[in-house]
């Protein structure tokens, strides 16, 4: 039997605690969460919990599994972070959206794009994984690509506006990276309709699959299986 991994998905109002794609368990975050906060909320929800290893999907940038920028909607305090040592087991970090794309990959070259507060996004190819910071692309009107397809521009440009946007951007974002397939995720893809070849819809619950698969080993070497780049 494998050993259990404990998926956490930290995110700006809540933190996702899953054990599988549909089992959660789950608390308040907020942009006052700083990390001893986290850390005594995880241990008082997580008591029934048995698992042996935690990927945790972080909101903002992520390098070799450390945290090397404070999130916009958390507090302050995590850069550097030791989960390890905080949580008391074997952790690894990485990007939220990079988690998602991870679980979310099938075949080929992959974008994923998520649609939520600004724009997750990473790039997924034979065992790779690249964590992109595509929300602070310059974007029209001297604005970032995230002021137009986060849930700023939905809230400024209507929803019909917003979607042409969408698939203007995700057009060209598939062209620019070479991708076979664009993944959209994140919270308002829901309010997407038809989407062009080549697009399809994710599910949240990928993100448990990505963190499931950041633990997977090579049968013949046992080192990692998935190059984070």
């Amino acid at each position: 039997m494998k050993p259990s991994v404990l998926v956490v998905d930290i995110g700006g109002t809540h933190v996702k605690l899953l054990m599988s794609a549909k089992d959660k368990l789950k608390f308040d975050s907020g942009p006052d969460m700083t990390p001893r906060d986290f850390v005594r909320k995880f241990h008082q929800t997580k008591t029934e919990l048995k698992f042996a290893t935690i990927s945790i999907g972080f909101p903002s940038v992520v390098r070799s599994g450390k945290i090397v920028k404070d999130p916009k909607h958390l507090g302050k305090g995590w850069v550097g972070f030791n989960f390890s040592r905080a949580l008391k087991k074997p952790t690894r970090v990485i990007n939220d959206a990079a988690m998602q794309a991870l679980g979310s990959h099938i075949r080929g070259r992959m974008l994923f794009l998520g649609l939520g507060t600004g724009l997750g996004a990473a790039l997924v190819w034979s065992n790779n994984l690249l964590p992109l910071e595509l929300g602070d692309l310059p974007y029209r009107d001297h604005l970032k690509i995230e002021d137009w397809l986060g849930i700023d521009g939905l809230e400024r440009l209507g929803q019909k506006a917003w979607r042409a946007e969408v698939l203007y951007c995700v057009t060209q974002l598939k062209l620019s990276f070479v991708a076979d397939t664009v993944v959209l995720g994140g919270g308002n893809v829901k309010k997407m309709k038809q989407l062009p070849h080549g697009v399809k819809r994710g599910d949240n619950r990928n993100a448990f699959l990505g963190g499931c698969r950041l633990w997977e080993a090579d049968h013949k070497t046992g080192k990692p299986r998935w190059r984070i780049l």
